[in-house]
C-alpha cells in the first residue's frame, strides 16, 4: 500500500443534545478535522439524523458512522440510510460499518431483529455494501470496516475503502502489524486506507472511558497501547509517524473529549 497523508476524525455521540451536537460539528471543522463519526447505539440519536444535521451547519467536514452496526438493521435498510445521507451531504459521508458489541443482542431483539451470529452479522455487512454499490450507481459512498478479527479482515480488505484496525486496547504493536500483513496480502492490488481509533490523549483516562475500555492509565502505559498516545506534540507527532511508517495508519480519529488537546497534532500533521 502506498503512503497516505495524514487526516483525522472526531468521535462524537449526540448526548447533550441538538445545540451542543451542532457546535461540535461546527467545532471539528474549524480544527481542521476531517470528520465528525457517530456511534450507533439504541441508546443515542440515530447517526442518520445526527449526522445529516451535522453536515447542515458545516461545509467541508465529512461525516461517518463509526460504526453501524449490522444487528440494529436489516443490509437493505443499512444501505438505504447510507445512501441517503451521501445524497443529502453532497457526498461528503463515510460509511462505517461492523458487527456491533455483544451487549446489542438485547438492542437487536427491542426492534425485533435477530442478533445473528458472527459469520451472519459479517454477511450482513458484505451484503449491505453490495447494496450501497447498486444505490450509489456512478457515485461512490466509501466505506470502512471496523475490523477485530480474521473473517472482518479479510471481508474489509476484499470490499472496504477505509479498515479500522480494531484489536483489543492492549493488542501489541507485533499483533498489530500481523494483522496489518494479513490485510495487506488479502488486499492484493486494491487501494486502502488503514485507521486507527485513539480513547485516550495523555496520561488521564476520563472515568467513564475507564468504565468503556476496562483499563486503567498505568495498564495502558504499561502495554505501549496503541489506544493512547501521549507526551509533547513532538513526541505525539513522532508517534503517529511512526504508526504510519509500522503499520501504514494514515487515518487517526480520536474521542470527542480530547477534540481540543489533540488539535494541535490536526494541525501539524493534516495532509502530510
Amino acid at each position: 500500500m502506498t503512503k497516505k497523508p495524514f487526516r483525522f476524525g472526531v468521535v462524537a455521540g449526540a448526548t447533550e443534545g441538538g445545540a451542543k451536537w451542532l457546535q461540535t460539528a461546527r467545532r471539528a471543522e474549524e480544527l481542521g478535522y476531517s470528520t465528525l463519526l457517530c456511534p450507533d447505539n439504541l441508546s443515542l440519536p440515530t447517526p442518520t439524523a445526527a449526522l445529516a444535521a451535522a453536515a447542515a451547519v458545516t461545509t467541508e467536514l465529512k461525516v461517518g458512522s463509526f460504526v453501524l452496526a449490522s444487528p440494529l438493521r436489516t443490509a437493505r435498510a443499512a444501505a438505504w440510510e447510507s445512501h441517503s445521507l451521501s445524497v443529502v451531504t453532497g457526498n461528503r459521508f463515510e460509511l462505517g460499518l461492523g458487527t456491533g458489541l455483544p451487549t446489542m443482542r438485547q438492542q437487536a431483539e427491542e426492534l425485533g431483529l435477530p442478533y445473528g451470529s458472527g459469520q451472519e452479522r459479517l454477511d450482513s455487512i458484505s451484503e449491505t455494501i453490495d447494496h450501497v454499490r447498486r444505490l450509489d450507481g456512478d457515485a461512490h459512498t466509501p466505506v470502512m470496516i471496523a475490523a477485530g478479527g480474521p473473517k472482518a479482515r479479510r471481508l474489509a480488505a476484499a470490499k472496504a475503502d477505509i479498515i479500522t484496525l480494531a484489536g483489543g486496547v492492549l493488542t501489541t504493536r507485533e499483533e498489530m502489524a500481523g494483522y496489518v500483513e494479513e490485510i495487506t496480502t488479502a488486499a492484493g492490488e486494491r487501494d486502502i486506507e488503514l485507521a486507527l481509533n485513539i480513547f485516550v490523549v495523555g496520561e488521564q483516562v476520563p472515568r467513564w472511558i475507564r468504565g468503556f475500555i476496562g483499563v486503567d492509565a498505568e495498564t495502558l502505559i504499561e502495554h505501549d497501547s496503541l489506544t493512547m498516545i501521549r507526551g509533547s506534540l513532538d513526541d505525539m507527532a513522532a508517534e503517529l509517524e511512526r504508526r504510519r511508517d509500522e503499520l501504514g495508519v494514515s487515518y487517526v480519529s480520536v474521542n470527542s473529549a480530547f477534540i481540543e488537546e489533540f488539535a494541535p497534532l490536526v494541525d501539524l500533521l493534516s495532509g502530510k
